[in-house]
């Protein structure tokens, strides 16, 4: 198995440690570690990122040292690893402005005359973890996945980051078996650098 340097980013935004996603991303982790893999970790709660309110704020302000040292774990990883819950059918607002404020012009992509972006993230691939208390195949056939079909194509994608792979957990409210299972499967993932 190749060893793969791997960032996991954590986005729920509650930091409260119970919470199923920080304990998918810790199994993930786990999974890593014994899979020999380098990791290094942002979990968005501790971070806390503003929203940017403005195009100058996006294209002309200096990042914030934590920004700056996201920015460099992402130009360092091979693989992210994104973990979020869904909350009214998106990402929470926190994991946005993330994205928001580390994927600006100059580091994830260039402005280029008369064309599209030069994506500067290229080479990069992802695995995105969504959960839910509804259940998975509901979202994916009621609502189409929008967020997640969002977060892959229009952020992702447009940075150069593919191919991206999806995990949709439902029911995680209701069920300590679907819990285990993804616990499991999310361990498993973190060792074969998936």
């Amino acid at each position: 198995m190749t060893q793969r340097r791997i960032l996991i980013i954590d986005g729920h935004p509650d930091p409260d440690r119970g919470r199923f996603v920080h304990a998918l991303a810790d199994r993930y982790v786990d999974g890593a570690a014994v899979g020999g893999h380098e990791m290094r970790r942002i979990d968005i709660a501790a971070m806390n990122p503003s929203p940017l309110t403005s195009r100058t704020d996006w294209e002309e302000r200096e990042p914030s040292a934590a920004i700056r040292s996201a920015q460099e774990a992402i130009g360092w990883a091979e693989h992210i690893v994104i973990l979020y819950p869904l909350w009214l059918g998106d990402m929470p607002a926190l994991l946005k402005a993330f994205f928001e404020q580390v994927l600006r012009p100059g580091f994830a992509f260039r402005y280029r005359e008369g064309g599209l972006p030069e994506k500067k993230l290229k080479g990069r691939t992802a695995h995105i973890v969504v959960t839910m208390g509804m259940p998975a195949l509901f979202y994916r056939i009621f609502y189409g996945a929008h967020s997640l079909k969002s977060l892959e194509r229009n952020i992702l994608k447009f940075v150069g980051i593919t191919p991206v792979r999806r995990s949709i957990v439902g029911n995680v409210e209701g069920d300590g078996d679907i819990r285990d299972y993804w616990l499991d499967a999310i361990a498993s993932c973190g060792r074969k650098g998936r």
